[in-house]
């Protein structure tokens, strides 16, 4: 922090950035660089810290799967099955929104209060055949690269 003195959410927010932590007989699957989250000159809502880390997590995700599969994910606790994750938002303080489809095809959207935030990942086959396979992390990664810079 500059000279000045720091708000608590502020001090959270800067303490919170670097520690993540994580074992896995693989190392390569462990949780993703949380260096990649870039700090604000604004404090950033509860919506926009889980949409941040869950791209990161998705991120990650994909790079461990092959050309076969896409991400799609699940939510604990909900028996509304899995859907390929085709995008993903949030509006501000709480609120994070996915989009996608159902194994049939039908569009799908899921409006969640952080607070209620459980998502499962899931290797799930290619809908569509096509060479290469869709990865949405990279894409929300840029659009907030591209937010943050404009910010």
């Amino acid at each position: 922090m500059d000279n000045k003195t720091a708000t608590s959410a502020e001090a959270l927010e800067a303490d919170a950035i670097p520690r993540i932590h994580e074992i896995h007989v693989d190392p390569t699957k462990c949780a993703p660089d949380a260096s990649a989250i870039k700090p604000q000159k604004t404090p950033k809502s509860a919506a926009r810290w889980a949409y941040e880390r869950l791209i990161l997590y998705i991120q990650n995700f994909e790079k461990q799967l092959d050309n076969e599969h896409e991400v799609a994910m699940g939510f604990a606790g909900d028996s509304s099955g899995v859907i390929k994750i085709e995008g993903m938002g949030y509006y501000d303080p709480d609120i994070i929104t996915f989009y996608g489809s159902d194994p049939s095809g039908a569009k799908t959207q899921l409006i969640q209060h952080v607070s209620q935030l459980s998502v499962k990942l899931r290797a799930h086959p290619k809908m569509v055949e096509t060479a290469e396979p869709e990865r949405i992390g990279f894409r929300l990664a840029a659009d907030l690269d591209n937010a943050d810079a404009t910010s």
